[in-house]
């Protein structure tokens, strides 16, 4: 008989197949777990589930269930997604399209779940139309695994890192303090093993939410929407409200260089600093960046929160609070505060009473662990947002600098984790034409290698990312010089 896990990746599989319109085929090669089938539109083909014991234990009829209930539960992301770059390629039964298509029947939608766009539907900051992501048809062969989903055992898989890293941050932090309390070491000496640990496991952590945003985004276990980031910050948003707000940013920021171009983008903040003049004096507060992610301004951090939460949900008829923040959102904000809430004040309580201090010592140990993992964060984030999105890195990367720099890319790939992490900063221009189908150059790294990953997005660069009847951006021109330079590279390598 075949495994447990085995027939329960078969449920989400079938599932996974409706989505996109295809039979649910796979080819098993032990780790490497990649579906057959390309993400192409196809005409939809119903499976029936059945009821079996595995119910009782992995709770597979249930948890199938509540994937195809996700989008109806939180038909918000269900409209938000058809606004994407590449929503246009999905099946028309697919369970988000349905579930938008029903909210959008009941009156629902439009402000911040739609492009703010003119009655020409160009965008009000550029006037560019909005532009159709220009995915291969036919399919090459080569490109195919970049097109196609993700299959359940790599989601299995995402979550089960995820969970992974959240563990050992919370071990990290047991370990600081054991140090500090039992070792001889110095003060500065364990805090320095601490913050180094915890640095590494932070970055990863904010890759690992990347991936899993494009691709799994509802986790197996309703306890893991608890574990993706409360450790970034003392408040934080939970983990449906950064879904959220990265597709968001995703629908208003096509080209890189544009922020904000069909709508607001909750990310635009993040780049003041660095172009809020484009003269040589910008570049004096360049150095704040990272700062500025620290004190809580990025994606997982506190002033985040606040900000999103300003905007979000959009405002109910007459100017009242929409019916679904008190049902839906403020329990699920209520919640996950309450949460992170008792996360930290158990931090609080390791470093007053574990340290056998009064309860009011808790606050040197507290502000320790939070730098720590704030230093993660910031790190991981300024390369996330302010790198790939920066003019002069965009201009750099045209000039094919891992020709002329190549210790710079080994060294940067080595402390981000590896060199299909290091894709992410070399082709976010490739994710954002495609963030639903094609998801993170991490994530496929994680399962493809990153030379497949790479040579691949090379390819994709080198047909055009867009289909536009607009002139050529900055960003366009950049994209068309660097596939150029690279594809020669790589010719005269072979010869």
């Amino acid at each position: 008989s075949r495994s447990t896990s085995a027939q329960v990746a078969d449920k989400i599989r079938e599932h996974d197949s409706a989505r996109i319109g295809r039979p649910a085929q796979v080819v098993r090669r032990g780790a490497a777990m990649a579906s057959s089938q390309p993400l192409l539109p196809a005409p939809a083909k119903g499976t029936a589930g059945r009821h079996t014991k595995l119910s009782i234990f992995y709770g597979a009829d249930e948890y199938l269930e509540q994937l195809s209930r996700k989008y109806e539960q939180w038909d918000e992301l269900a409209q938000l997604l058809q606004a994407a770059p590449d929503a246009g390629h999905f099946d028309t039964q697919d369970p988000a399209k349905k579930a938008a298509q029903a909210a959008s029947a009941a009156g629902k939608g439009g402000g911040s779940l739609a492009h703010d766009v003119d009655e020409n539907k160009r965008s009000k900051k550029t006037q560019r139309a909005i532009p159709t992501p220009n995915i291969p048809d036919p399919m090459p062969p080569e490109l195919a695994f970049m097109f196609t989903k993700i299959s359940p055992e790599q989601k299995m898989y995402m979550w089960n890192i995820y969970t992974l890293i959240f563990v050992l941050e919370v071990l990290n932090i047991v370990m600081y303090w054991a140090l500090l309390r039992f070792s001889p070491l110095s003060w500065g000496v364990c805090t320095a093993i601490y913050v180094f640990l915890m640095v590494v496991l932070c970055v990863q952590n904010v890759y690992i939410l990347h991936d899993v945003i494009h691709g799994a985004t509802f986790p197996p276990y309703e306890w893991q929407n608890y574990i993706t980031h409360p450790l970034a910050d003392f408040i934080n948003l939970p983990w449906m409200d950064i879904i959220m707000e990265h597709n968001r940013h995703h629908n208003s920021t096509f080209d890189l260089l544009n922020h904000g171009e069909f709508g607001w983008d909750p990310a635009s903040w993040l780049y003041v600093l660095q172009e809020w003049t484009f003269e040589w004096y910008g570049w004096l507060t360049v150095p704040l960046v990272p700062f500025w992610h620290f004190i809580g301004a990025s994606d997982t951090g506190m002033l985040f929160a606040f900000l999103w939460w300003s905007r979000f949900p959009d405002a109910g008829p007459g100017g009242k609070c929409d019916k679904a923040f008190y049902t839906k959102w403020l329990p699920t904000r209520v919640k996950y505060v309450a949460w992170t809430s008792f996360l930290w004040g158990s931090v609080w309580l390791l470093g007053s009473w574990g340290m056998g201090k009064p309860l009011a010592d808790g606050y040197p140990f507290l502000f320790a662990v939070s730098c720590g993992t704030r230093g993660g964060f910031s790190a991981a984030w300024v390369f996330i947002t302010n790198f790939n999105h920066s003019h002069w890195w965009n201009e750099f990367l045209a000039t094919d600098p891992d020709r002329t720099w190549p210790r710079v890319h080994a060294t940067m790939a080595f402390l981000l984790g590896g060199r299909h992490r290091w894709n992410e900063m070399l082709f976010h221009d490739v994710h954002h034409m495609c963030p639903g189908r094609i998801g993170a150059m991490s994530q496929r790294g994680r399962f493809h290698g990153w030379e497949k990953v790479h040579d691949a997005c090379v390819e994709i660069l080198a047909r055009g990312l867009w289909i536009s009847d607009d002139a050529e951006t900055a960003m366009d021109k950049h994209q068309r010089k660097r596939s150029m330079l690279v594809k020669s590279r790589k010719a005269s390598a072979k010869a």
